[in-house]
């Protein structure tokens, strides 16, 4: 409930306060900023935006204490994080036999999951009230249709989609990163105009740079060809471009912009959810966001930004769109670039001179923490290194788990970043290899603790984190 608090003036004497005196003030930090240097905490379960301030759901006086510092605002919950997890298990296990779901996720506004379905249904019944079942009557669709982000692209002889970010790999090699459903063919020409003219380079070089399951919606296009340079400046169709400075991840409440080369191209929304299974109908992914800014075929692929931030790569949307609904879907594009290790092109950034090397300084913690069902294991160490990262960050778990695709793996830096690692999915299990390094596209101050956390969503394994390092 919002309680409407009204101040009685009367008596009260105000002195007034100089044009000079606002202007020396320091601007208050973004809840986006806020949300950067606030820790991730177990008392915590999520955060959003809310009439500009950063909304924080709590459980415990101290999580509310820590959040008022970071100058959040707190919000009491009855769920914690570890409460909604598990409860997100039990609904996507039920949700892989069900027809007819548009998405499922965690909302941290209500503290809850949330099915989205076009049918009835009582599958989520036995749940209880953490699981809310919400009605829609349109479907999500991958879309497609007929070097700048935003700028059409031909996948060969097929319909167009759009450019995403620009990046490079370590060897400085030319790259952008598209919708995985654009990109499903191995080794396919890239053509920058339709009839297969302008050949820019090649999509899904070796088959291995492409993915639309449950990992995600994404893939790499190489760009080879002469003549052909990538830019991070962001096409929007006819207004002032948008350079970028950096990947962030979208937080529920954000405004968000994607440029796309179908009418109308440039276009702003809010975001809805982050973390979301959508079902497209021919296929499920994981870990999508939502937004009300409504999108056309052929913009698959496409940039999502925050501000000057990446934020995310066109997914799908809508059959029809319509006000303050949920019309567009995004993947994060972070996860992208971690997947393939690839840095994202910025405004400061010159593929032809990568940045300087800090030096590779490794920090580690061999303390065993056990892996149980739908519990998260969480292991910390404490960096001392100065300046920047490098990039990719290299993290290397050790130890042993029964069934890997149950495993959610994350790293959260010192800012508060979180970075995917693994996300769960698959229907076959296979053991956590004694030894597996992950690599991160991460720009971060090196200093400070940063934490690995291994989440186990699936019943009956069991496993042991034995040690952990990371490589900055």
């Amino acid at each position: 409930m919002k309680l409407a608090v009204i101040l009685l003036t009367a008596g009260l004497v105000v002195t007034p306060v100089s044009a000079a005196a606002y202007s020396e003030a320091a601007p208050p930090d973004t809840p986006q900023q806020i949300a950067a240097r606030l820790a991730t905490a177990p008392g915590q379960a999520g955060r959003w935006i809310d009439h500009g301030r950063l909304m924080v759901a709590v459980v415990d006086e101290a999580a509310a204490a820590q959040v008022r510092a970071a100058g959040a605002l707190p919000q009491y919950v009855e769920r914690d994080q570890q409460q909604l997890d598990h409860l997100l298990g039990q609904v996507d296990r039920i949700a892989r036999s069900q027809q007819g779901l548009q998405s499922w996720g965690i909302d941290p506004v209500t503290n809850s999951v949330v099915v989205k379905t076009r049918t009835v249904t009582n599958a989520f019944a036995t749940l209880g009230e953490g699981v809310r079942v919400v009605r829609v009557h349109s479907d999500f669709r991958q879309q497609s249709g007929e070097i700048n982000p935003g700028d059409p692209w031909w996948p060969g002889s097929e319909s167009n989609c759009s450019v995403g970010f620009p990046a490079t790999d370590a060897q400085g090699n030319k790259h952008f990163l598209t919708a995985g459903h654009c990109t499903n063919d191995a080794g396919q020409a890239a053509y920058g105009a339709s009839g297969q003219t302008n050949r820019l380079g090649t999509s899904n070089v070796g088959g291995t740079h492409s993915v639309n399951a449950r990992e995600g919606d994404m893939g790499v296009v190489a760009v080879t060809e002469a003549g052909w340079t990538i830019s991070p400046n962001v096409n929007t169709w006819g207004q002032p471009a948008v350079t970028v400075t950096g990947a962030a991840e979208a937080i529920v409440g954000d405004t968000v912009c994607h440029s796309g080369n179908t009418a109308p191209n440039w276009e702003c929304g809010t975001v809805t959810a982050v973390n979301q299974s959508i079902d497209y109908g021919s296929v499920v992914i994981d870990g999508l966001t939502t937004t009300t800014a409504c999108s056309e075929g052929g913009d698959s692929g496409g940039a999502w930004l925050r501000g000057n931030q990446a934020v995310g790569l066109h997914s799908g949307g809508n059959s029809t769109c319509s006000q303050n609904e949920d019309n567009s879907i995004f993947q994060p594009v972070t996860e992208a670039l971690a997947k393939w290790s690839l840095t994202l092109l910025t405004g400061s950034s010159d593929p032809g001179d990568p940045d300087p090397d800090p030096g590779e300084r490794m920090y580690s913690n061999g303390a065993d923490y056990p892996i149980r069902d739908f519990q998260v294991a969480v292991s910390s160490v404490k960096a001392t290194a100065t300046g920047r990262t490098n990039s990719p960050v290299k993290v290397t778990v050790e130890g042993n788990h029964t069934c890997l695709e149950d495993l959610n793996i994350s790293l959260v830096a010192p800012s508060g970043r979180w970075y995917y690692l693994q996300r769960s999915g698959g229907l076959t299990c296979h053991p956590l290899p004694a030894s597996k390094t992950y690599s991160v596209a991460a720009d971060e101050t090196a200093a400070g603790t940063w934490t690995l956390r291994i989440g186990d969503n699936g019943y009956g394994d069991t496993g042991t984190l034995t040690n952990w390092s990371i490589t900055l």
